[in-house]
């Protein structure tokens, strides 16, 4: 695929994506603060699941860790 093609494509995106969102009946700085606000959107989405997705699935596999009856090193009890 070549650049003018592939820019092309993005344009047809963009276009695509203001009839979608009727972004394309704004204002410029209507777009502005509507752009930005789902751009902050976005990250804050990302930033969240970055942070507390590998929490919740380390829980959840501690938990069925245990339900599956394996236990941890430390609540072992050592026989002699």
């Amino acid at each position: 695929m070549d650049i003018k093609s592939m820019k092309n494509y993005l344009y047809w995106l963009y276009c695509q994506f203001e009839l979608i969102t009727c972004s394309y009946l704004m204002e410029p700085w209507e777009k502005v603060l509507f752009y930005t606000f789902n751009i902050a959107m976005v990250v804050m989405v990302l930033y969240a699941g970055y942070i507390f997705v590998p929490l919740h699935l380390s829980t959840a596999f501690q938990f069925f860790l245990h339900l599956f009856g394996n236990q941890h090193e430390n609540t072992v009890s050592i026989v002699k």
